[in-house]
């Protein structure tokens, strides 16, 4: 059985730091319900887990992650994924392009094309349930990556240094001081 999803989600976050986050493999699949990379076995393959309850049933997933490509000039990311349930009763794969599209300085879009193609018991749930499920999972996943996108530039990291970091520091101070009436 295969379905094919279409799916757009406004994002309240630049196109620059959506697509940051979206070259993050482990990153954006720690922003989908039961979804983990366990492995990176090099730059473009991944290894992970994907849990899924539908109904009654519980499915886990354990498969492969190759990055197809990316396009930084049309902030385009394409990967290939496939896996098998963990009983051995399932498998599925799935074709996933997405998009990152620019709106204005503060807002985006996340545009998603996927083809899932799944067998044996995931496959018997059949389309009519599947879309549900599928647009819960995504709306979950939008919401954990939006708010993901809210919290990176307050987690502590190393990075390189930022040549217009130092002036917008400034620029606060200056701005702050305006409304406090405290002078730097």
């Amino acid at each position: 059985m295969k379905v094919r999803l279409e799916k757009t989600f406004p994002l309240p976050a630049s196109a620059d730091a959506a697509w940051a986050l979206l070259q993050d493999i482990a990153g954006v699949a720690a922003c989908m319900p039961g979804a983990k990379i366990t492995e990176q076995v090099d730059a473009t393959h991944y290894k992970g887990t994907v849990a899924v309850k539908v109904g009654p049933a519980s499915l886990a997933f354990r498969g492969e992650i190759e990055v197809k490509g990316i396009d930084a000039s049309t902030r385009t990311l394409r990967l290939v994924a496939k896996g098998t349930d963990t009983s051995g009763s399932s498998a599925a794969s799935m074709d996933l392009t997405a998009r990152i599209d620019a709106l204005d300085g503060a807002s985006c879009n996340l545009v998603g094309n996927s083809e899932v193609s799944m067998s044996g018991k995931a496959a018997s749930f059949g389309s009519r349930l599947m879309g549900p499920v599928s647009d819960q999972g995504l709306g979950q996943f939008v919401a954990n990556f939006a708010e993901r996108l809210k919290q990176a530039p307050s987690q502590p990291e190393e990075k390189p240094l930022n040549a217009l970091a130092l002036p917008w520091a400034v620029i606060k101070g200056w701005l702050r001081s305006l409304f406090t009436g405290k002078r730097a």
